[in-house]
């Protein structure tokens, strides 16, 4: 039986550990390059927004009047804005995908599953831009000749809500950015949801069968609680999707600076106000809208920060 000398074992032992702290080095380094791009970045749009903070102040964030010719600035439309789209998107998408999600991992045939998903995986793919041509020209119409009539009639003389169902036949506006976002966010949200859907275990599903659950019972008593951070990791991910689109929203959104609590009226989002000004924007102005893309990525930040805090309150309980 031969056997490596030892100095050749010792050779590959001081190889394999020499090798092991150049592949840790790379990983801290990767890690720590990313938190530095982040960072850089933050720090450099509020770097290039401090003129605009100095002027301002807190009025920046409080303030609704947004007005670059007398070099008054306040973010509260377009904060008000992004987070409003955001919340309708994501009121229709979740259940939607869930839908989804569950129609191709318990109901539909296995010949249908492959062709449906991805065909859905494939709008991921659809740029942004083709979703807001495809909303101006196509949902803006039915918006105008149907949607926005019919909720002024139905919803809009209601107490409370009325006020948010309340505006002109224009079709473009709060709600037409939101179904648009939705439409956006859903292969995401579907996607997650279907694949970690088909990673439940089958001896679950069919012993919860064999008790006499049906499929939907099955689905929301096994498969959603069994895959539940998984699920609400995917739904932040469409969320933090639907908070930063840009082009989309700049077709359909009316890129309105001025506060109104309707739905149905044209508004703005942090992302569209600064693609469609930040070309011709010059000195405090410009400064502004850097400083709307800091507001933006400490949004996003907080989305994302709460998403981790749930995944890991949800984490420690199903230790427990």
């Amino acid at each position: 039986m031969n056997t490596l000398p030892l100095p050749t074992i010792a050779d590959r032992g001081a190889r394999d550990a020499r090798m092991d702290r150049w592949f840790r080095h790379a990983l801290t380094a990767a890690a720590v390059f990313v938190l530095a791009a982040l960072g850089g970045a933050a720090l450099s749009m509020l770097w290039g927004g401090r003129e605009a903070l100095a002027s301002q102040g807190l009025d920046f964030f409080f303030s609704s009047d947004w007005n670059p010719v007398e070099n008054r600035y306040g973010a509260l439309v377009p904060i008000f804005g992004t987070l409003i789209t955001a919340a309708i998107a994501m009121l229709i998408a979740v259940p939607v995908s869930f839908g989804i999600a569950f129609f191709l991992a318990e109901v539909a045939p296995r010949w249908l599953r492959g062709p449906v998903s991805t065909a859905i995986e494939l709008l991921a793919a659809v740029p942004s831009i083709i979703y807001g041509m495809w909303g101006l020209f196509v949902l803006v119409p039915v918006m105008t000749e149907y949607v926005t009539p019919w909720l002024n009639d139905r919803l809009g003389t209601r107490p409370v809500i009325g006020m948010l169902f309340q505006g002109p036949p224009l079709g473009i506006g709060v709600l037409t950015a939101g179904f648009v976002l939705a439409i956006m966010v859903i292969p995401f949200i579907a996607s997650i949801m279907r694949e970690v859907f088909l990673t439940v275990p089958t001896p679950l599903k069919e012993s919860a069968y064999a008790l006499g659950s049906t499929r939907w019972e099955v689905t929301w008593d096994i498969a959603l609680p069994y895959t539940r951070s998984a699920v609400i990791g995917g739904i932040f991910l469409g969320l933090g999707r639907a908070l930063g689109e840009t082009m989309a929203v700049t077709f359909v959104i009316g890129n309105s600076v001025r506060f109104s609590p309707s739905l149905l009226e044209p508004s703005t989002t942090i992302a569209a106000l600064i693609a469609n000004d930040f070309a011709e924007a010059t000195h405090e102005y410009r400064s502004a809208l850097l400083l709307l893309g800091f507001v933006l990525f400490v949004v996003t930040f907080i989305v994302l920060a709460i998403a981790r805090l749930m995944l890991r309150r949800l984490a420690r309980r199903e230790g427990d």
